[in-house]
């Protein structure tokens, strides 16, 4: 009768265990690591945790000026998260801390830099560079490009695509992501990418770099060092914005500066539109939750040509002929 509490004990310790695994599932990988990265900002300023509310008010203050508002809201966010689920009082929640950072934001605010959309035709001419080289990363690039651009990839999808998540059709490939930002239930999400007939081909391009590269299995797109030597490793997210700069400027585009991996999303979000694809069509090819994320890059397509300016000028130019 004696080993019962102790029993009794393990059992807890078991579901504790359990729980907290389940805590940590519920929340992505890169959700994480942002989080953690936000505790370590705090606390490498002076912050101690569990934290008071003056104590994230004077953080606020002391990177009011450096830090734009966004950023101390997820900072804010990492914060709460930390405190709630270590089982103490939330102070980066309360309604001074709130206000104070809507008093920052209004001072301080500034509209958020959007990554430029890369159109159809100057990734075409990307393709086309990169195709004269004829490198294994030439096509590793040329893949890569393309998938991100014609699949609608984030690029932690992007670099963390594996080969088992391809599938082959007459008419093209099947991706399927396993799990994805707006799929954290881990049901799915497949996108189908039609073979091409013009100067970009996804399909195409991703078996010319599968069999120069020899992959069978894993990571679909790996380092290349400068011997040609294909590394058994995913690419790192973060190489995707230094790729797509150095082919950018390879093409002799003249905004490089304003190019990121989100321009491919963006780009086929914006393209696809000028071409007559369906609304729904576009959601679901970048997997995008909200209707206004893409409602917002179809006006972007279309500023020129849904113009009440350009109405009033062609106007002008037939009275004027």
């Amino acid at each position: 009768m004696a080993l019962a509490p102790l029993h009794g004990a393990l059992i807890d310790a078991e579901l504790a265990a359990r729980h907290q695994a389940f805590l940590a599932a519920a929340t992505s990988d890169n959700t994480r690591r942002t989080y953690r990265s936000a505790i370590r900002h705090f606390q490498a300023w002076g912050g101690a945790l569990p934290a008071d509310e003056s104590t994230v008010i004077r953080y606020l203050m002391a990177h009011a000026d450096n830090l734009n508002a966004r950023t101390l809201a997820l900072r804010l966010t990492a914060l709460s998260q930390w405190h709630v689920y270590q089982g103490f009082a939330d102070p980066a929640s309360t309604p001074t801390v709130r206000k104070t950072l809507a008093g920052i934001a209004r001072l301080h605010g500034k509209p958020k830099k959007k990554a430029k959309a890369l159109p159809l035709e100057d990734l075409e001419v990307i393709v086309g560079k990169l195709a004269a080289l004829g490198s294994s990363k030439a096509l590793r690039d040329s893949a890569l490009l393309q998938l991100g651009f014609f699949g609608g990839f984030r690029r932690s999808e992007l670099v963390g695509l594996t080969l088992d998540e391809v599938s082959w059709e007459p008419q093209g490939m099947v991706i399927t992501l396993p799990r994805s930002k707006t799929d954290q239930l881990g049901e799915g999400i497949v996108k189908a990418i039609p073979f091409g007939d013009g100067v970009c081909c996804p399909a195409t391009a991703l078996r010319a770099w599968l069999a120069v590269a020899h992959i069978r299995s894993g990571p679909l797109l790996r380092p290349v060092n400068q011997w040609g030597h294909v590394s058994v490793k995913a690419l790192h997210a973060s190489s995707i914005n230094t790729i797509l700069a150095s082919c950018a400027r390879l093409a002799q585009l003249d905004y490089v500066p304003e190019l990121s991996s989100h321009s491919l999303r963006r780009g086929m979000a914006t393209s696809a539109h000028r071409a007559g694809a369906d609304f729904q069509a576009i959601k679901r090819q970048g997997g995008w939750r909200h209707d206004g994320t893409v409602h917002g890059y179809i006006e972007e397509a279309g500023r020129f040509e849904e113009n009440a300016a350009g109405s009033l000028l062609k106007a002008k130019k037939k009275t004027a002929g």
